[in-house]
């Protein structure tokens, strides 16, 4: 859906809801080009804000209670401001719960308020709609309620909000991305000092194709909790604040100590950010082929060594790197689904897709989806 559609959408979902003109906030979804599980590890990673958004419309309640509509689900729910806890389930709703929490813990109140949403992020691809979310209630509320608070502070009410309400022990890089992202830029951003630098991305002669597996299998946020708890054991038995403190020679260290299994995950880590700083080179020289080479070395340790991968992600890879008119391919987000990314030469991207598509649907007997996306701006004000 065009984004000017969808906030027209929103907008009038609102209207329709309250009678009342609301505050409007688009927040985008995000890729990582690469540097995974680098970024709760103080690692480093190239994130960049796509051009599928989360839109919030937001006003002040006359009630004592905020009225929230997440339109794409068709379900309403009522709350009070004053009595807030996570839900049993693990539903959209902790994510709004949670930012209105997080922002009372800094000392800011939060009013009764009424708020409709929805977006075109595809849920469980790997895309961070829950992060676009979490960053457009935040903004949107900073706005109504001129909280004063900073995107730095917002960013981290957002990841808060997803620790202690969703129960993801997730790192900064998705609100990061979503709530700094430049047009036509990726961030190279130091989860250490939270401190970033625009990369331009000038992909040409190639496109950048996202194919969703459309599977998103259960074990995916245990995986990821229990590797963040290893690699914080890593970190503690070389003695460093974090995995990103490390190098290859360090690590060997760790051979008598932990499985063959764990050290080849914590191996992993060292070695992706790496991959990252020589990424950073390779596109600052416009290298785009010798990137998509790391690409392609990225995916080999994340199936093989962290094992956070799965069968229709790896089949997806395995096509690309068949295909001549593909230069890089990896698997993207915390893994066991979602989304691979592709960079695929422009003219030959309408038969990459089809015989992707084709060849996904005969192994799999199910549909992968294919989104062509542009690196975007940040969380921001519409009206």
């Amino acid at each position: 859906m065009n984004y000017s559609i969808l906030t027209e959408h929103i907008k009038t979902a609102f209207q329709n809801k309250f009678g009342t003109y609301p505050i409007v906030v688009q927040s985008p979804g995000r890729l990582n080009f690469i540097g995974e599980h680098t970024d709760y590890n103080d690692g480093f990673v190239l994130p960049a804000a796509i051009d599928k958004y989360m839109v919030a419309a937001v006003a002040g309640s006359d009630s004592n209670m905020c009225t929230v509509l997440a339109i794409d689900k068709k379900e309403e729910f009522k709350f009070s401001p004053d009595h807030l806890k996570p839900e049993s389930t693990n539903s959209w709703r902790n994510y709004v719960l949670g930012v209105v929490a997080e922002i009372q813990k800094t000392g800011k109140s939060v009013p009764p308020f009424n708020l409709v949403f929805g977006g075109d992020i595809p849920e469980g691809a790997g895309l961070s709609s829950s992060a676009a979310l979490e960053n457009s209630i935040v903004f949107a509320l900073n706005e109504l309620f001129d909280l004063k608070l900073s995107k730095h502070e917002m960013m981290i009410i957002s990841q808060k909000a997803e620790h202690n309400f969703a129960a993801v022990q997730c790192g900064i890089m998705d609100q990061y991305a979503s709530m700094f992202g430049q047009e036509d830029h990726a961030l190279f951003l130091d989860c250490q000092t939270l401190e970033s630098q625009p990369i331009k991305i000038d992909l040409e002669p190639y496109q950048l194709v996202l194919i969703n597996s459309n599977v998103k299998h259960n074990l995916a946020e245990n995986a990821y909790n229990e590797r963040r708890s290893l690699c914080e054991k890593a970190s503690k038995l070389l003695g460093i604040p974090a995995l990103r403190d490390a190098s290859l020679e360090d690590i060997e260290k760790l051979k008598v100590t932990l499985t063959q299994d764990d050290y080849l995950k914590i191996q992993f880590v060292v070695q992706e950010n790496l991959r990252v700083l020589k990424a950073v080179k390779l596109l600052n020289k416009n290298y785009i082929a010798e990137f998509g080479q790391l690409l392609f070395e990225a995916h080999a340790g994340l199936r093989d060594h962290y094992k956070v991968s799965c069968e229709e992600i790896d089949f997806l890879v395995d096509l690309a790197l068949k295909d001549p008119a593909v230069v890089g391919a990896r698997m993207m987000g915390g893994g066991f689904g979602g989304c691979t990314i592709n960079l695929v030469e422009k003219h030959k991207v309408d038969h990459f897709v089809e015989e992707t598509k084709n060849a996904y649907h005969t192994k799999f007997n199910r549909s992968c989806s294919d989104y062509q996306v542009m690196l975007t701006n940040g969380t921001q004000l519409i009206e």
